[in-house]
């Protein structure tokens, strides 16, 4: 698919991190867990960076001057509550200069058995012909990741928009590629064929928000 980018398709340290994450022998470190999904997000970030636009600037070194290629601007970091975090650090971590964005979605059944995604807050800077970079570490059904950018469209439409993702199933991502912008990037870190009946991602790795924060009531 154009303007699709599934990093693990190319051997990099990328993949020990990946390991990392889904091995249940690993990721029961909370603490490694979400350094593994900064991590994560700290490469995607980087691979972002190379579709991003520049300018030149002339700095001043202790012996001289040089030329180098700087961002024109900064994009805005945006992420999905609470599992999103980890990544979003990682994103941080290239993009230290960003405003950030939150925005918190949660399934919502009714009693037909039909589920809705429900988003009840947000957080945003003006995304008016910015550079968006929304991420969430796990891209399932999709109908999460389309609704927040949905709800984000109210502070402004973005001149172009990546969306960053740690596990993707692909039910998911054909779901967001014919729903996002024609021109939206999709940076996923690794690609699983299946979901379950839950909509879980198999093999995936569990509940993203639990392993790195804790389990929920």
């Amino acid at each position: 698919m154009q303007n699709v980018h599934i990093l693990n398709e190319q051997n990099s340290v990328l993949n020990q991190f990946i390991r990392e994450i889904r091995d249940t022998q690993i990721q029961g470190d909370q603490m490694r867990f979400q350094k593994n999904m900064e991590r994560i997000g700290a490469i995607i970030g980087f691979e972002i960076s190379k579709h991003l636009e520049y300018q030149q600037k002339t700095i001043t070194t202790p012996l001289d001057t040089c030329k180098v290629n700087i961002l024109s601007e900064q994009p805005v970091l945006a992420t999905i509550l609470r599992a999103g975090l980890a990544l979003h650090l990682g994103l941080q971590y290239v993009y230290d200069k960003a405003p950030s964005a939150f925005i918190s979605a949660y399934r919502k059944p009714h009693e037909n058995h039909e589920v809705d995604i429900a988003v009840d807050y947000q957080a945003s800077p003006s995304l008016q012909d910015k550079t968006l970079i929304l991420s969430d570490p796990m891209l399932a059904t999709g109908s999460s990741m389309y609704a927040c950018y949905e709800a984000l469209l109210t502070n402004g439409k973005p001149k172009a928009t990546h969306v960053a993702v740690a596990i993707g199933s692909r039910q998911g991502l054909e779901y967001v590629v014919k729903n996002f912008p024609k021109d939206t990037h999709f940076w996923i870190a690794a690609l699983d064929e299946q979901m379950n009946s839950k909509s879980y991602i198999v093999p995936g790795l569990g509940d993203a928000g639990d392993l790195a924060y804790g389990p929920k009531l």
